[in-house]
């Protein structure tokens, strides 16, 4: 099972959005995940628990040991399927 950090500025509102679709593509594509969320402010403290960090907005915050994927595109739609393949890659 691979776990998925998405943080977004407030840890509620995009990455819920951005939560959903990593959690149906994995689903998709049989790929065991448990995705969390948190507020960007947070990442420093909690990523290294997890196998992958998404976040919404640009981290500024430090380093983490995991890698990292900015998923702006799947709010807006833009290239969202690179995006989720991105993400898939690091996870399969």
């Amino acid at each position: 099972m691979k776990r998925v950090l998405v943080a977004c500025g407030n840890g509620i509102a995009t990455s819920t959005v951005v939560a959903t679709k990593i959690r149906e593509a994995c689903e998709n594509h049989g790929v065991p995940v448990t995705v969390s969320q948190c507020k960007l402010l947070e990442v420093e403290s909690k990523a290294d628990d997890f196998d992958l960090l998404v976040t919404t907005g640009k981290f500024t915050g430090g380093s983490v040991s995991v890698p990292v994927v900015g998923a702006i595109n799947l709010l807006t739609g833009i290239n969202e399927d690179a995006t989720l393949e991105e993400i898939l890659g690091y996870l399969k």
